[in-house]
């Protein structure tokens, strides 16, 4: 049942604004949670870390713990770390670190400590907000509202398997690989068959939600020599389930749906910009007047549009 959204601009705007309106026009497709993926400039050097506490109490240890992991893989911070205030135990966490030595040996050992401070993404560009409660709701909370960027996923969640938990929302981030994320609506029924030989090769989940696997799936794929687009073709028939998922990273968007394209989505396309939604209500929230809606509702459809200058390859 859940929805997805995505929003490319033509150069760097209000994209939190877009997509929180994205998503408050599909809150009756999950209000467990909300979450919102959005690419701001990108930095030159260092990373921007989006972490998920657990302990608000113990917030001050779990953060010196998490700057002696920084400091034993080559970094530390390059902005002093802030975070939301608020009386829920669970608490966000923004900072922007040094580059590691070893971005993936740095991931792996802050994963160590991930039961008290869990990693939700680490990018040039990428922010991921997420949290319980529907699209108004975590955009107040986390002032998605002010995000400016060039693009950015949103996703409202019906949970039918997995925890009803912060961190176990949407988007998620292709852990190791920076920048990356997706969003998802569907099921993987092959989900343990995937995720066992992911690990297998050396990939940590933090959740048991099958579109954590997605990401890791499709940069893994690009990893071992496809192009996006050839990850994205693959998917289709190499992952069983039904399913449309959404995924980013700072260059480009696309998309897959399974074989049978149960699974809705719409866009807008045009002047250099594109919105998405499960829904046409919810694409409309954007464009309001005349436009065409595209409907990609055929079997086996993926997509890829580049970021900046909006070239689509079928």
């Amino acid at each position: 049942m859940c929805g997805i959204a995505g929003r490319v601009l033509t150069g760097v705007g209000a994209v939190g604004e877009d997509l929180v309106r994205l998503m408050a026009a599909q809150a009756h497709r999950g209000a467990d949670s909300t979450g919102f993926a959005v690419y701001g400039p990108p930095r030159e050097n260092g990373y921007i870390v989006r972490a998920m506490g657990f302990d608000r109490a113990a917030m001050g240890q779990a953060l010196d713990d998490f700057q002696r992991a920084l400091q034993e893989c080559g970094s530390d911070y390059l902005e002093d770390p802030t975070w939301n205030e608020d009386t829920a135990a669970h608490y966000s966490v923004r900072a922007v670190i040094r580059d590691p030595a070893d971005l993936e040996r740095w991931v792996h050992t802050a994963d160590a400590m991930a039961d008290r401070l869990e990693v939700q993404s680490v990018g040039r560009s990428l922010e991921i907000v997420k949290d319980t409660g529907d699209a108004i709701a975590v955009a107040d909370k986390h002032d998605v509202w002010s995000m400016q960027g060039t693009h950015g996923l949103g996703h409202a969640r019906l949970a039918t398997e997995s925890s009803v938990l912060p961190n176990a929302s949407h988007p998620f981030w292709a852990r190791p690989f920076a920048d990356v994320a997706i969003v998802h609506n569907g099921q993987i029924t092959d989900y343990f068959t995937q995720r066992d030989r992911l690990e297998r090769a050396g990939y940590r989940f933090m959740t048991e939600n099958d579109s954590e696997l997605i990401a890791v799936w499709v940069s893994d794929q690009m990893r071992q020599g496809l192009s996006k687009q050839q990850a994205l073709e693959k998917s289709v028939g190499a992952i069983d389930g039904v399913f449309t998922f959404l995924i980013t990273d700072t260059d480009s968007m696309g998309f897959a749906k399974d074989r049978f394209a149960m699974k809705p989505l719409v866009t807008v396309e045009g002047d250099g910009e594109m919105t998405a939604g499960t829904e046409e209500q919810s694409v409309r929230r954007i464009h309001a007047g005349e436009v065409d809606v595209i409907n990609y509702d055929g079997p086996s459809i993926t997509r890829l549009w580049q970021v900046g200058d909006m070239r689509a390859a079928a």
